[in-house]
């Protein structure tokens, strides 16, 4: 089965994109800066084996059934409880042993016109890392302008009520995948709050204003500014609750290389980001024999909150039968 996995390429002529049926996975993505020069903006690996082995951190896959962390792999819904795999300490993180990054997805329809773009599409079988019901997952990657990625996911429950929580999981550094760590890029990001955790990187339940704490980003300055104040580096969610809106969808995040000859405006629809600096990326030999360390990517991961499913006091992640999960990212890069 593995050996169908494939890559397929999206361009509009200014940028392009490689995805791949294994985890609907950008492998591959070729922006220009403000001078016209081309790098690759994304980490990743040349061929589809490291990613089918499972020698990725989740480098720009779709994570799910439930992106993030769920406390003990444990939740209670209409009455019953499941368990789910145990792959983080004593959690459940990114779907378990065999989330949505480490299965082949179906082509379900493909645009090479003026927009081009790709369907892909995954039936999750109820019972399938513990979670309950059947679910099918449909993500459209386009090119909706000349310089913007957009992902629209959706989710049907078919017969199950469910917790759903899909978030793009690529590791982005501007100034080029190859271009060292990105603690000179500097970010914006439209949240005041943030759900602080606990020892095991569980949210504690609790709204943290970011105000006075190296958390806060409401106004753009280098990401290493004060990574040190931070145990590990920034691995937390940000309640995105101040950003402008435009079409339905909020500003999360604005992303600078270095020279400021890139940016990335993220927009999305989900109440949340996970704002995560790589902190567990050591010496992975990537494209071209690249080795990534630290910090040498930045995922902003949309999402709903983590643990959702066992905190109430949070936006709710639960899908019910016949009801339709949606979340679109839209990637706008400009020089």
């Amino acid at each position: 089965m593995a050996a169908k996995a494939e890559i397929l390429e999206l361009s509009n002529g200014r940028i392009t994109a490689k995805i791949a049926t294994w985890g609907a996975t950008i492998t591959s993505l070729i922006v220009p800066d403000a001078h016209g020069n081309l790098a690759d903006l994304v980490l990743g690996f040349d061929t589809l084996e490291p990613y089918v082995k499972g020698k990725s951190p989740y480098f720009g896959c779709i994570v799910g059934r439930v992106a993030n962390r769920i406390k003990n792999g444990k939740f209670t819904l209409n009455g019953v409880e499941y368990s789910l795999a145990i792959n983080n300490g004593p959690n459940s993180l990114h779907g378990g042993f065999k989330g949505f990054d480490k299965v082949l997805w179906d082509v379900v329809e493909r645009k090479d016109v003026e927009y081009p773009s790709v369907t892909f599409q995954y039936h999750s079988k109820d019972g399938e890392e513990g979670y309950p019901g059947d679910l099918i997952i449909r993500a459209t990657y386009s090119l909706p302008e000349l310089t913007t990625l957009r992902l629209d996911m959706e989710a049907i429950a078919e017969n199950k009520a469910t917790p759903v929580s899909l978030a793009q999981h690529t590791y982005w550094n501007l100034a080029g995948h190859n271009s060292g760590d990105t603690l000179d890029h500097s970010i914006q990001i439209w949240g005041k709050h943030i759900t602080p955790v606990d020892e095991n990187t569980i949210p504690t339940g609790k709204i943290m204003p970011v105000k006075d704490t190296p958390f806060d980003f409401t106004r753009e300055h280098k990401i290493g500014a004060c990574i040190n104040d931070v145990p590990g580096g920034y691995d937390h969610n940000y309640v995105l609750d101040c950003g402008d809106e435009k079409n339905g969808l909020k500003h999360a995040a604005k992303l600078k290389n270095p020279s400021g000859s890139r940016t990335l405006d993220l927009w999305t629809d989900a109440p949340g980001m996970q704002f995560y600096t790589a902190n567990f990326v050591d010496g992975i030999t990537g494209k071209c024999g690249v080795v990534y360390g630290k910090h040498t990517g930045v995922c902003l991961e949309t999402q709903g909150f983590p643990n959702a499913i066992n905190q109430p006091n949070f936006p709710s992640v639960v899908v019910q039968p016949g009801e339709k999960y949606k979340h679109t990212m839209l990637f706008e890069f400009s020089a």
